[in-house]
């Protein structure tokens, strides 16, 4: 009986594989034709992403642990095991949705590779997460405590309904059948790659470069260098697919659809500058929950307008050690290979556009 299912469960996803082309990368089913490319841009990116490969290995946390005991004060402690908390949950999150959201309606093989090499990328970034508390964290109450930061911690928390808010719509969807469905699709891969990597998680990556422009945790900081050039080009994967589909589908972006990502937006800066308010609560000198707030606007704004959305913020980036830091990377990122990737990469990375 049980083979017998097995066939059928088989025959069926046959039936809904195609070697023909669908006419929307929406269009249910899952496409397996490779030849000829429909999205070439996609495969080029999974063979970026293979050239980008690091390991957790390489990262050393021993002048960490010296600061962290010897040179932080209580104030940036507590603003290092906040965001350490975060990062334990936060690509969890983004693991999940590209399992169970995003694979399974994207229809192109060449995306799909993409998205799998993208997995594994984020499976790295949560090893490199947890290292990090293993070693900023050696209480282990301390350390499960930051494992459930969703659930006990109020500014982690909110970040995490914001998330579920956005993103879940689309979870008992086996396929994109309406325009109501696409949309909702949208406005996930939107909140996906805008919100959740391109806001939340480079607000960390700037609250870990403020510590190293003061020559704190240089480890956090060498590993970070990585996990931002993986986000940059998971941003860049996610706002292509945006392209391909307002392309193929017009009549899915409209006034309405654009009003959703600015709230969204708006929704997304609120929920960070509150996590702002924790991290910076005990005061830490040369950061303040306004010129973070700042630094929110001007970093969604460079998202909206990467969609063709006009501002909603309209601030300037305040933070001059983020200038800095384009300037440290630009010139050294890819001199070093078993530093900085196992295989390296030419070209430029482009920060202040991301900033």
């Amino acid at each position: 009986m049980s083979d017998t299912l097995i066939v059928t469960n088989f025959d069926e996803v046959v039936r809904s594989s195609s070697v023909t082309a669908p006419e929307s990368i929406l269009d249910p089913g899952m496409c397996l034709t490779l030849r000829p490319m429909r999205y070439p841009i996609f495969y080029d990116m999974f063979r970026d992403g293979i050239k980008n490969t690091w390991t957790v290995e390489e990262v050393d946390f021993a002048t960490d642990l010296v600061d962290l005991k010897q040179r932080l004060s209580p104030a940036e402690v507590h603003l290092i095991r906040r965001l350490v908390a975060f990062f334990a949950t936060g690509d969890s999150i983004v693991s999940n949705n590209l399992v169970l959201n995003l694979y399974k309606h994207i229809n192109s093989p060449e995306a799909r590779l993409y998205l799998s090499r993208q997995l594994y990328e984020e499976a790295v970034h949560v090893q490199f997460y947890l290292t990090l508390l293993d070693n900023y964290v050696p209480d282990n109450a301390e350390r499960e405590a930051a494992f459930a930061a969703v659930e006990n911690i109020p500014s982690i928390s909110k970040k995490a309904d914001f998330c579920l808010k956005w993103m879940d719509s689309i979870q008992k969807l086996d396929q994109l059948e309406t325009r109501d469905h696409r949309r909702q699709f949208l406005l996930n891969l939107i909140c996906f790659a805008a919100c959740i990597e391109g806001l939340f998680f480079f607000a960390a990556f700037a609250y870990v470069y403020f510590l190293r422009s003061k020559g704190l945790l240089h480890g956090l900081a060498s590993g970070t260098n990585w996990v931002f050039r993986d986000e940059s080009c998971h941003l860049e994967f996610a706002f292509e697919v945006v392209n391909v589909v307002r392309a193929q589908e017009p009549d899915l972006w409209d006034a309405g659809l654009e009003h959703d990502i600015v709230t969204m937006m708006h929704e997304a800066v609120d929920a960070e500058a509150q996590f702002s308010e924790d991290l910076l609560s005990g005061g830490v000198a040369g950061l303040s929950v306004r010129d973070m707030r700042a630094y929110l606007g001007h970093v969604a704004d460079s998202r909206l307008q990467r969609m063709g959305i006009a501002p909603a913020f309209h601030t300037k980036n305040p933070f001059g050690f983020m200038e800095l830091q384009d300037v440290q990377e630009l010139t050294n990122f890819f001199e070093r290979r078993v530093s900085a990737y196992q295989t390296a990469v030419p070209g430029e990375v482009e920060f202040t556009d991301d900033f």
